[in-house]
């Protein structure tokens, strides 16, 4: 596995799926220009954020009808993209999800496994949770997907990662939040240090899209990156502002990162099974 992967950082229009259709597409064909194979997008970066009572009118249902992806579908025949939508399921219940568009077809599909509701976020109001997270293969190597609130939940990287995964990508709408009168910003610190810790420890790459621009009064400040399996920063979008970064995405490195130090080698996930039975008292 070896291939550029570009994060496309960039302000989606809340509910117009078509222009924010458009807008992919623009930035696929300038990445796809740049030497890139796979592209991804923000979160819900095909609807908004913050949908509310939109959400049923924007979501689309993969067994229907699919025309509004249509652009996307064809571009997928020249560039991988990962982008982040509202989903129908067959019981007509929505997610918030990422899709895998890839060779003409929606080829995977993560629903945001923890959708937050407290403080200012009330995704449970208008999402259902996903329960499943799993890597898949592609043409490009293994791979995995999160949302968001998903990578604050440690035991998601870790399955991915032991389920093969060597690149888990993060879909991401965080809010810009400013205490007293910090320096930097100290979102963008934190998030950075959790980034380089997950991908040190599970020596895997890890790649964060997160978007821009202002939404129903709230910021969102950008930031997006691609760590290495050795926990250094790749490459680093700018802050708040719409941006395109590239990185390539190499097996050697996480080799080399493995054979460096055997931690996520000698792990050893039944010690876990067995405690976690202990702690929730499911043991057989």
């Amino acid at each position: 596995m070896k291939f550029t992967l570009a994060l496309a950082q960039i302000d989606p229009t809340l509910g117009n799926v078509s222009k924010n259709v458009e807008k992919h597409v623009a930035f696929a064909r300038e990445a796809q220009k740049g030497g890139a194979q796979l592209v991804v997008f923000p979160e819900l970066s095909l609807t908004g954020y913050s949908v509310k009572d939109m959400n049923w009118d924007l979501a689309v249902n993969l067994r229907q009808d699919v025309s509004v992806f249509r652009p996307l579908l064809e571009a997928s025949n020249s560039i991988t993209i990962l982008a982040g939508g509202i989903e129908e399921d067959e019981a007509f219940a929505l997610y918030n999800s990422a899709f895998l568009f890839q060779g003409g077809s929606v080829t995977s599909v993560h629903r945001k496994t923890y959708p937050p509701t407290y403080g200012m976020f009330e995704e449970m109001r208008y999402f259902q949770a996903g329960n499943r997270v799993q890597a898949f293969d592609t043409p490009l190597g293994r791979m995995g997907v999160l949302i968001c609130e998903d990578l604050w939940h440690i035991v998601l990287p870790y399955l991915l990662a032991q389920d093969g995964a060597q690149l888990i990508l993060t879909l991401v709408a965080s809010p810009t939040r400013v205490a007293g009168a910090e320096k930097e910003l100290l979102t963008d610190r934190i998030n950075a240090e959790n980034h380089r810790a997950y991908a040190r420890l599970l020596t895997t790459y890890l790649a964060f899209c997160n978007r821009t621009g202002y939404e129903d009064g709230v910021n969102f400040w950008g930031g997006s990156a691609i760590i290495g399996p050795d926990g250094e920063v790749e490459a680093k979008a700018k802050l708040f502002d719409e941006d395109l970064i590239f990185a390539t995405i190499d097996d050697d490195a996480v080799r080399r990162a493995r054979r460096f130090s055997r931690h996520f080698l000698d792990d050893d996930p039944t010690i876990l099974l067995k405690e976690l039975g202990r702690i929730t008292n499911t043991s057989p």
